[in-house]
């Protein structure tokens, strides 16, 4: 990863996933299902970023 990648994960993924998860876990009926959820598309998009890396 680049730089620039670096800047964005820890300016806007990071908070935003922290944010998200810091929401889910309020609702106590269905919290666990929505962290099942968010974990799940965070690992796909971490995969198919690599994925369609042209470096790889």
């Amino acid at each position: 990863m680049n730089l620039a990648s670096l800047i964005f994960w820890a300016i806007f993924v990071l908070p935003l996933v922290g944010f998200l998860i810091w929401v889910m876990r309020q609702d106590k009926k269905k919290g666990s299902i929505g962290l099942i959820v968010l974990v799940l598309v965070v690992v796909l998009g971490i995969v198919y970023m690599y994925a369609r890396s042209p470096d790889l």
